[in-house]
C-alpha cells in the first residue's frame, strides 16, 4: 500500500506541474491547453483518492462520494479537446452544457440516496458501495459514455483527416496519429481499470494493489508522452473550419457553370480545366508555399474554392493534399538531381519545395518514388 500511494503522490504531482505549465504556456491554442489542463486535473482528482486517509473519508463523506463522480468529466471533456484541435474557430459554447448530464443525474441519485442520509447510513454505503444498486448504475453510466464518447471522437478525428486531405497540403498525419493513439490508449487503461473494478465482486482482492499501481505508472506514462507530444509538434496542426464539408456532402450539388463550362460539354470543360491548373501547377508553382490551401489556390486563379475542390478531388485520383505534393516531390527530386544543388542537404531542399517537416517530407518522397531523398540522390550520382 505504501509503494501504491508513493506512485499515486508522484503521479498527482506531475499531473499538477503539467497543468501549471499548460495554463501558463504562451501560445496561439489557450483553448485547446486550458481543455486539457482541465482533463489532467480531473485525472488528478480520480487519482488523488489512493492516499485519502480514512479520518478524511468518514469526516467528509459527501466529499468524498462526490469526488467519485468527477469521473464523469474526464472523457467529456477530453472530448472537447480534439474538437478544438481539430477545428479552429471551436469555441465553448451553452449547447456544451449538455455534456453535464450524466454528472448531474448521478448526483441527482445520490444526493437523494445518500447524501442526505445519517451517518451510519453513509457508513455503511461506504464499505458496501460497490454492492449497491446506485453505484452499480453510476458504473453502468461511465462505461455507456466513454463508449459514446470514444466513438464520437474517433468518427471526428476521421472525418477532420479527411478534410485536411481535401483542403490543405501541409502534413497532418503525425498530429492525427496521435490523437488516434493517445485516444486507443486511454481505452484500454480505462477498461483494465474497468476489469480491476469486476475484481471487487470476485476473491481475487489481492491482485487490486497490484493494478491500482500498475495502472497509475501507465497513466502517467501515457499522460506525459502525450503533452510531450503536443509541445513536439505544434507545428504541424492546424484545424480545420468547422464551415468545410467533405467532397461526397455536396458533390451531388449544382455548382455555378463558368463561362467555359457553357460552351462544353461536361468532360470536355473538365479536361480543360484540368489543363489550366496543371498548367498554373507547373508555371506558378503555388506550391511553394507550405500553408497552401485550395482556398487560397482558387483566390490565386480567380476560382470559386467549391469548384476547385470537386475539381481536385473527385477528378484527379487524389486529395488536394497528395496533388500538391505530388508537384513539390517531382521539384524535389529535379533539385537532388541537380549538380549545383549538390552541396544542398536534404532539409534545405524539403523547404525549399513547400514542405515544413522531414519526416513529411521523406513519407511524400518514398510513396512517390520508393526510394528516401537520400537513396534517390545517392543512386542518380552514382549511376551518372
Amino acid at each position: 500500500m505504501d509503494f501504491l500511494k508513493t506512485i499515486a503522490t508522484i503521479s498527482v504531482f506531475i499531473l499538477f506541474l503539467l497543468i501549471l505549465f499548460l495554463l501558463t504556456l504562451k501560445s496561439n491554442k489557450k483553448l485547446p491547453n486550458q481543455l486539457f489542463a482541465g482533463f489532467l486535473f480531473f485525472t488528478a482528482i480520480d487519482a488523488s483518492g489512493v492516499f485519502t486517509s480514512e479520518t478524511f473519508v468518514s469526516t467528509y463523506t459527501n466529499l468524498e462520494i462526490f469526488r467519485w463522480t468527477l469521473i464523469l468529466f474526464n472523457i467529456p471533456i477530453f472530448y472537447l479537446y480534439v474538437l478544438s484541435l481539430c477545428y479552429e474557430d471551436f469555441q465553448l459554447r451553452r449547447k456544451h452544457l449538455f455534456h453535464l448530464t450524466p454528472f448531474i443525474i448521478i448526483n441527482l441519485i445520490l444526493a437523494s440516496k445518500i447524501y442526505y442520509t445519517g451517518g451510519i447510513e453513509k457508513k455503511y454505503f461506504l464499505h458496501h458501495h460497490h454492492e449497491t444498486g446506485e453505484m452499480i448504475i453510476f458504473q453502468y453510466v461511465i462505461e455507456i459514455q466513454y463508449l459514446i464518447y470514444t466513438i464520437a471522437i474517433l468518427l471526428v478525428l476521421r472525418k477532420t483527416r479527411n478534410i485536411y486531405l481535401e483542403n490543405q497540403s501541409y502534413s497532418t498525419n503525425l498530429v492525427y496519429k496521435w490523437l488516434f493513439q493517445i485516444t486507443l490508449l486511454f481505452m484500454i487503461v480505462h477498461y483494465f481499470a474497468t476489469f480491476k473494478n469486476i475484481l471487487r465482486y470476485t476473491d481475487n482482492h489481492r491482485l487490486l494493489i497490484f493494478i491500482n499501481g500498475f495502472l497509475e505508472i501507465i497513466a502517467l506514462i501515457v499522460t506525459s508522452w502525450f503533452v510531450l507530444k503536443a509541445l513536439k509538434y505544434p507545428e504541424f496542426f492546424r484545424g480545420v473550419n468547422t464551415q468545410l464539408q467533405l467532397i461526397h456532402d455536396f458533390n451531388n450539388e449544382t455548382l455555378p457553370k463558368t463561362k467555359s463550362e457553357n460552351r462544353q460539354n461536361p468532360d470536355e470543360s473538365i479536361h480543360f480545366q484540368l489543363e489550366l491548373l496543371k498548367k498554373y501547377m507547373t508555371e506558378e508553382k503555388p506550391y511553394l508555399d507550405p500553408a497552401l490551401t485550395v482556398q487560397s489556390l482558387a483566390e490565386q486563379m480567380n476560382m470559386p474554392s467549391r469548384e476547385l475542390s470537386v475539381l481536385i478531388n473527385s477528378n484527379t485520383n487524389q486529395h488536394f493534399f497528395d496533388f500538391v505534393n505530388k508537384y513539390r516531390i517531382e521539384n524535389a527530386m529535379e533539385l537532388l538531381t541537380n549538380y549545383s544543388k549538390k552541396d544542398c542537404t536534404i532539409l534545405e531542399i524539403l523547404y525549399q519545395v513547400g514542405f515544413n517537416s522531414k519526416s513529411s517530407f521523406n513519407t511524400a518522397f518514398k510513396k512517390h518514388t520508393a526510394l528516401t531523398p537520400t537513396e534517390y540522390r545517392n543512386t542518380f550520382y552514382k549511376t551518372n
